[in-house]
């Protein structure tokens, strides 16, 4: 009787130890370096498209009208990153063919005055959702993406300093694969039946 009651002890710890095993490298794979690595999307995967008011009922799109739109994944916290301030106002200033738009995970009344206090108040800032955001696979932010008018991620990164927003701007410019070579031009796979 003794042995079995030790038995089952000892079978309760080892699973609970397994479960807390499992727990912790789920933990780690969601949430190491390597996970937020991946966050984001794919340069040339179809973006969401929503549609969604600001504060002033103004309705801003995905895909934009502009040439490109920069979607920022941040909230108040924002204010802990000045140097994105930073390169977001120089966006805003040099860039006429960026529509730059603030997507917020849930509504937060904090986000707009530490926005204008940053000196980015025009800015527009719009209540998203977790599912949106999950929609573009951000966790962490600040986290940038690029969309062109066609509805095409141009650029994706977390975001720490202003020159990450200008090299990402910069990367939106190049190219993708398809609009690299005139379709003319393309090479075509060998017809590997024809030896058969």
């Amino acid at each position: 009787m003794i042995s079995a009651v030790a038995f089952t002890v000892v079978a309760v710890i080892l699973c609970i130890a397994a479960l807390m095993a499992v727990f912790g490298i789920t933990d780690v794979s969601m949430w190491g370096q390597e996970a937020i690595r991946r966050d984001g999307m794919v340069k040339g995967t179809p973006a969401p498209s929503w549609s969604l008011a600001d504060s002033s009922g103004t309705i801003h799109r995905s895909p934009p009208d502009k040439p490109l739109q920069l979607i920022v994944f941040t909230s108040h916290s924002l204010t802990a990153f000045p140097s994105v301030a930073d390169g977001l106002r120089e966006l805003r200033a040099d860039g006429a063919d960026v529509d730059i738009v603030v997507l917020l995970r849930q509504p937060s009344d904090l986000a707009e005055p530490a926005l204008r206090g940053l000196g980015l108040g025009s800015i527009p800032v719009l209540t998203g959702s977790p599912s949106l955001y999950g929609r573009y696979n951000v966790r962490v932010t600040p986290f940038v993406i690029l969309v062109d008018s066609a509805g095409r991620v141009r650029g994706s990164s977390l975001v720490n300093h202003d020159w990450q927003i200008a090299k990402l701007r910069q990367m939106a410019s190049l190219p993708l694969d398809d609009e690299a070579v005139p379709a003319g031009r393309r090479l075509q796979a060998p017809d590997l039946s024809a030896g058969m």
